[in-house]
């Protein structure tokens, strides 16, 4: 009770923070900001957020966390001063949510298993909003295409439409790229792009079923990529070198040393 109590004191707070630095006498920038350029920062913070939380550490959590927090406090306050809602209308909103979609804890409804929960869920969900399909919900366009891809199979499996493990996928994986070779030795680009199009909707899918994040997993590998080649450019201007005049062998001796280590 006393860490509730706290919790509400301390979101109170945050709350006030953003009114004051909105306000006028407040801070310009914050004051300058828009629901567009909060909504990239709040995009921004969302990922830093799930790294942070994926990578196990509690004070980072903690922080990334808090900054999320203040995003969606700053969107609200953005949208209250339109005579949009409060952040009192949000939270009301999401308590009606959780406690409306968990008959079995808050209601007189007996619990199923957790397949049959969520499946109630997502019947739930289109009744609650009127529609037909479980892709209607829940996807943004402007989501990027690999999560999409992985949003996209969650849907459609939370109806039965899935492999039934992982080892199904992988078949899957290997059959999309025997299709891209073939479209490949044809030389046929619009075939190629559509079945590479095809290899990662499936390697999405076999994230999927592993629990893995596809979206964060391809940004963890640009972020170690992009260590790796900085390290490879360095160790040639070290040797007065420029790196785009060494051999491919010699490039990648360096990167074959650096993998052992990064």
């Amino acid at each position: 009770m006393r860490t509730n109590l706290r919790a509400g004191r301390e979101f109170a707070r945050l709350v006030a923070i953003i009114g004051r630095l909105r306000s006028p006498g407040g801070c310009p920038w914050d004051r300058k900001q828009d629901v567009r350029s909060i909504t990239d920062y709040f995009l921004e913070e969302a990922y830093e957020t799930a790294e942070a939380c994926l990578a196990g550490k509690a004070a980072d959590a903690a922080e990334e966390l808090g900054d999320m927090l203040m995003e969606v406090v700053f969107l609200s306050r953005l949208f209250e001063e339109k005579g949009g809602f409060t952040i009192a209308d949000a939270l009301n909103g999401i308590n009606r949510k959780m406690t409306g979609r968990h008959p079995h804890v808050f209601g007189r409804a007996k619990a199923g298993n957790e397949r049959q929960i969520v499946d109630e869920w997502q019947k739930t969900k289109l009744r609650e909003k009127g529609r037909a399909s479980v892709l209607d919900d829940g996807l943004p366009i402007n989501v990027p295409a690999l999560l999409g891809a992985f949003q996209l199979g969650q849907r459609a499996a939370s109806v039965g439409f899935d492999w039934p493990g992982a080892a199904g996928v992988l078949e899957k994986v290997r059959e999309e790229v025997g299709e891209f070779e073939a479209a490949a030795a044809a030389a046929s680009r619009p075939e190629m792009t559509e079945e590479i199009g095809d290899l990662f909707f499936a390697l999405a899918s076999l994230a999927r079923h592993l629990r893995i994040n596809p979206e964060l997993a391809l940004r963890r590998a640009n972020r170690k990529f992009a260590a790796r080649f900085r390290k490879v450019e360095a160790k040639f201007r070290r040797k007065s070198k420029d790196p785009r005049w060494a051999s491919l062998d010699d490039m990648e001796a360096v990167w074959n040393k650096l993998k052992k280590r990064i």
